[in-house]
């Protein structure tokens, strides 16, 4: 078996590799001339693990044709950020459905897939391989726990995501809850712990994804004026956009921390962990 990553997987693809004691196989890429990308794998094996985030449509590209120049191995496909899976159904006629059209063309050419943390599992059956979900908050968990926090309590941003954030807080026994919006007026709305106070508490809001931050914002200022003493922000996918990362800072919240599925700056958390388990604990590795 080899590894091949596609550019914007490099860090990940490597702690896999070494998870997995399987080595990497040089990969290069360039561009022509009119824009259209280029790549060349060397030294494939008769098996290959092609690790590839769909950060933008460069990278979906990139993921095509390492997997069509590894067409003579049988090939595993992991996705640490898998892009367009927001989309997963159709809320306008006339409208494709994201997700299915990338897992569609993403599962030729290969046997499986593994997603981490996919924003619906149900999203994963777009794919006509089998398809697995593989999830980072036991690591997380053991990153909020190095925080040395007195007690902290974690928060889901809603209570959709508040099944991830219990498997967080379950790696040190900490409280848990979701924040939930209120309106007061017409103009007034308060975001608050459902059930627990967050006075006197350090806080650590966790999601699969943090993107432009706006909403996070907002709950950091609001629960600092509940009396939270420190609030910190920890994710799967950290893809920060239109300044996410400043904003949060200035909103009051001390830290920022993501895994590196989606790697910069902020990438101090690694799903290499449970990738590596994820695939020698399948029956076809």
């Amino acid at each position: 078996m080899r590894i091949i990553s596609t550019e914007r997987s490099q860090v990940l693809a490597t702690r896999i590799s070494v998870k997995l004691a399987v080595p990497l196989a040089e990969t290069k890429f360039t561009r022509f001339p009119d824009g259209e990308m280029y790549l060349r794998c060397e030294g494939l094996d008769d098996k290959t693990l092609i690790v590839s985030s769909i950060v933008d449509s460069d990278m979906l590209v990139q993921t095509l044709l390492a997997i069509d120049a590894a067409d003579r191995s049988r090939n595993t496909l992991v996705i640490p950020y898998l892009g367009y899976a927001r989309q997963d159904k159709r809320f306008a006629s006339g409208e494709p459905i994201s997700a299915r059209a990338v897992a569609r063309a993403l599962s030729c050419g290969i046997e499986r897939a593994f997603v981490v943390d996919i924003h619906d599992p149900g999203a994963l059956d777009y794919f006509s391989v089998p398809a697995k979900n593989v999830t980072i908050a036991p690591a997380i968990g053991r990153y909020v726990g190095d925080l040395n926090l007195k007690n902290p309590l974690i928060l889901a941003p809603d209570e959709g995501a508040i099944e991830f954030a219990a498997d967080v807080a379950a790696v040190g026994g900490w409280d848990c809850d979701f924040l939930q919006k209120t309106r007061i007026s017409g103009e007034e709305v308060q975001i608050a712990p459902k059930t627990v106070d967050a006075a006197g508490r350090e806080v650590v809001i966790v999601d699969d994804i943090i993107s432009t931050g706006g909403t996070l914002a907002t709950a950091a200022r609001m629960l600092r004026e509940q009396g939270a003493v420190s609030i910190h922000a920890a994710c799967v996918h950290g893809v920060l956009v239109n300044g996410a990362y400043t904003r949060l800072r200035a909103a009051g919240i001390s830290s920022i921390a993501s895994s590196d599925t989606y790697e910069n700056a902020s990438s101090f958390i690694s799903a290499a962990n449970a990738i590596a388990a994820a695939i020698t604990e399948d029956v076809h590795y």
